[in-house]
């Protein structure tokens, strides 16, 4: 089992990346909107795993 962040801008996708995700029974320990969000929560909560989109805005993945 992988603790994932989720990092989109769009809420629609972050739900169904954390509904795929645990229904094959990885964590979703945390999901932000946009890149600034991802490094502070990057820091705070140390995921296995990061699956970020790759235009947002304020900073990119």
């Amino acid at each position: 089992m992988a603790r994932i962040l989720i990092v989109d801008d769009a809420a629609f996708m972050r739900m169904q990346l954390k509904n795929i995700f645990t229904k094959l029974g990885h964590e979703v320990i945390g999901e932000a909107e946009n890149g600034q969000q991802a490094a502070q929560l990057y820091e705070e909560l140390k995921p296995d795993v990061v699956s970020m989109d790759i235009t947002m805005p304020e900073m990119n993945g």
